[in-house]
């Protein structure tokens, strides 16, 4: 199947009036415009594609309209310094049923994550995170998933599948491609504890909106281990993005949201990203599709200053990237190996593997970690992230 089967060019109408100005992102982006022809994907680094589908939305209905506002604002904005190479691919085209528009979309995205070409997914509700999951089942990929989100969206087991009930869905599926769940920014006063507690069984991780706020570089390692990432715009407080349905008074700030983003760019880790949740229709002023058009931009600003240090399953101590140091833990058996970037001066973990497929884990190896973990090593203590997927490991 084509990828021209499955998407719908652009109107240029959508680009912005001032042609004097050549600076714009809408001046200079290519993309898949009516009466054109498909672009050469070889030549992109990064490709917008927009869904417009909300019939699966609980109560947030009319975020389907979404992408071409929010690339209305995008196109508007002016080039960083350094741009990456962007496509925008148009929208995908709307399937019979949802599950139809899931099939398409983890098409779409299975062919350019293959290409090395990472898909920013715009527009539509939430439950679009389960076609993003697809994906990787098509490429037969065990990845981590990070959702910026007030609530946990496990819903109804028994139910159907909802904007408010993928995560269960993703965490059920058979066979199973989700090695970790995390969780940032949620608000106690959505979520019931016992769900709590289901994800800490489960060894995945969720951080409250407090704890990331209070030192917002603690989300930066959770960050840098997506394979995935999935944002629900409800959580961003209303007078920031009033643009949702169920929007809350409490959240991140739009500086905080634009600087998560731009961890998420600089991530080597990070194959797609989708932003969900957003409704027009509560945006008469055009805010929030102003916040999501910032967003995208510090994605790419991130993405252009990345210094490609991901450590490799082989990587060598006396690699002249990398700073290696050994911590012996008293009454245990590993030594928990660190290494330290030249480049950036991120750290990551090392975990031994147990597990039986040992070639399907590669990339679960090193942990994304801060200099907080390593001194907490140094006090004879295990980090808790290295525990945890020591234990998934084993």
């Amino acid at each position: 199947m084509e990828l021209t089967d499955l998407l719908q060019p652009l109107n240029e109408e959508l680009l912005p009036d001032d042609i004097l100005n050549r600076n714009r992102i809408g001046e200079t982006i290519e993309g898949y415009f009516q009466d054109g022809p498909f672009p050469d994907l070889s030549n992109y680094q990064l490709a917008l594609v927009g869904v417009p589908e909300d019939r699966n939305a609980v109560i947030n209905s009319g975020s389907a309209s979404a992408p071409d506002v929010i690339r209305e604002e995008l196109y508007a904005l002016h080039k960083g310094a350094i741009h990456p190479r962007i496509v925008d691919l148009g929208n995908l085209k709307r399937g019979h049923t949802p599950e139809d528009t899931y099939f398409a979309l983890a098409t779409v995205l299975a062919d350019l994550i293959s290409q090395d070409i990472i898909p920013i997914v715009i527009g539509g509700s939430q439950d679009l995170t389960f076609g993003q999951y697809k994906a990787y089942q098509k490429l037969g990929q065990i990845i981590n998933l990070v959702s910026i989100d007030p609530r946990f969206d496990l819903g109804d087991i028994e139910g159907e599948l909802d904007n408010q009930s993928f995560l269960s869905r993703i965490i059920l599926h058979k066979p199973n491609y989700l090695f970790n769940y995390t969780n940032i920014g949620y608000q106690s006063y959505y979520i019931d504890q016992d769900a709590v507690n289901l994800l800490k069984n489960l060894l995945f991780d969720a951080y409250r909106i407090g704890v990331i706020r209070d030192n917002l570089e603690t989300c930066e390692p959770l960050i840098r281990n997506a394979d995935i990432i999935s944002v629900d715009m409800a959580a961003i407080r209303m007078a920031e993005a009033p643009g949702n349905a169920r929007p809350s008074p409490n959240g991140f700030y739009g500086e905080e949201i634009c600087q998560i983003m731009r961890y998420a760019g600089r991530s080597d880790k990070l194959s797609s990203i989708g932003i969900y949740e957003y409704s027009p229709a509560f945006d008469p002023r055009k805010q929030t599709a102003g916040l999501i058009a910032q967003m995208i931009w510090y994605l790419l600003e991130g993405f252009a200053y990345r210094t490609n240090d991901l450590p490799a399953k082989g990587e060598s101590p006396e690699d002249k990237h990398f700073v290696r140091y050994m911590v012996t833990i008293e009454d245990h058996e590993h030594e928990i190996e660190f290494l330290k970037s030249k480049k950036s001066d991120r750290w990551w973990m090392k975990v031994p593997c147990r597990h039986e497929s040992p070639e399907a884990y590669e990339r679960h190896y090193f942990v994304p970690c801060a200099y907080k973990d390593y001194q907490t090593a140094l006090q004879n203590e295990i980090p808790d992230r290295w525990w945890q997927v020591y234990q998934k490991l084993m």
